[in-house]
């Protein structure tokens, strides 16, 4: 038997008791859900109690449970009479031709906006396009404030968090990760306190780009920029869609450097952006060409170099990542 515990956000800590055969679930001890398991080509579940009806709740814990401790699960066959209606119209579960049989994929489990993005995700703003700076796109709801996504990362064992920018609060530590020479050799955007207040000024007053600080236990250690690549410089270098979303990255914390942390937090924040609106089909970045190791860790997470082209400012790959690609196998914990 093994017994562990797993941190769903906004939750208490969900504790689970597995066998080869059965899987109990308990929150703030309680149980939650009390399974049987038949293990073979698809995982199937049932309940050990016929006679309860569980939860939406319940049910989103046990597919998050299984689904999070083995990446390589690709779907749940889950036996019941008639689960909530609402797992089925949030795509948590899909009927099958069989009564009594539901289907709980990965790919789709891993685009549900909740609770990743909260408990009341912003809703889907709606489309009008306008014209802007000469270019034709869609007219951007207002910024949101705040934490904007958190998840659990159970292979490195800490929680991934990303929240808006606040510049009275991140600009001295903005300011020191931009005159880290490490990061002055890639952004080129070195200076004093006054001239990165402007800084995040501007784009805090540009509608087409968001600011974030990513946070490993929430602690800071990152900036992010995304923003719409329709309104981008980058639009004319490919045939860009009017949802399309950009990112630019740094890292500012030493500590935080490496393969493994880059596997926890650009898969956090590609999972923000395909969430945050699901008419996105594609996240693109434009690391400088000759910036091998970025590249190579972008790679590593399922983006693929279109081709290199030039910026007046530099020589740029031009990385992208699919939503299709994304979620298909989709390898989050």
């Amino acid at each position: 038997m093994t017994s562990a515990s797993l941190y769903p956000p906004r939750w208490r800590d969900l504790n689970a008791d597995e066998t080869d055969t059965r899987l109990t679930l308990t929150l703030a001890g309680q149980t939650l859900l009390d399974l049987q398991l038949e293990r073979g080509a698809s995982l199937h579940l049932s309940l050990h109690d016929a006679a309860v009806q569980p939860t939406l709740q319940a049910l989103w814990a046990a597919c998050y449970w299984l689904l999070a401790s083995d990446p390589q699960r690709q779907q749940l066959t889950w036996h019941l009479r008639l689960p909530p209606n609402e797992a089925l119209c949030s795509g948590l579960l899909h009927s099958t031709d069989i009564e009594g049989l539901y289907i709980c994929q990965r790919s789709l489990f891993w685009q549900r906006a909740q609770p990743w993005l909260g408990d009341e995700p912003l809703p889907v703003y709606p489309q009008q396009h306008v014209i802007s700076a000469g270019k034709r796109h869609p007219l951007r709801g207002p910024k949101p404030q705040g934490e904007v996504y958190r998840r659990f990362d159970v292979r490195l064992g800490v929680w991934i968090s990303l929240r808006t920018l606040d510049i009275d609060v991140d600009l001295e530590r903005f300011s020191r990760w931009q005159n880290t020479p490490r990061v002055m050799d890639f952004w080129e955007e070195g200076g004093s306190l006054e001239q990165h207040r402007q800084f995040l000024e501007k784009l805090a007053a540009d509608p087409h780009t968001l600011t974030l600080i990513g946070c490993f236990d929430d602690q800071p250690f990152a900036y992010f920029e995304a923003y719409w690549a329709k309104e981008d410089r980058i639009a004319p270098f490919y045939e860009v869609d009017d949802y399309d979303r950009g990112i630019h990255m740094l890292v500012g914390e030493q500590a935080h450097r490496g393969p493994h942390k880059v596997a926890s937090w650009l898969s956090a924040l590609t999972h923000y952006l395909f969430l945050a609106d699901p008419r996105t089909r594609r996240v693109v970045a434009e690391p400088r060409a000759d910036n091998d190791k970025m590249i190579g860790y972008m790679q590593a997470q399922g983006y693929h170099c279109e081709k290199a082209f030039d910026f007046p400012h530099k020589r740029a790959a031009l990385m992208m990542q699919s939503r299709e690609r994304f979620f298909d196998r989709c390898a989050l914990t």
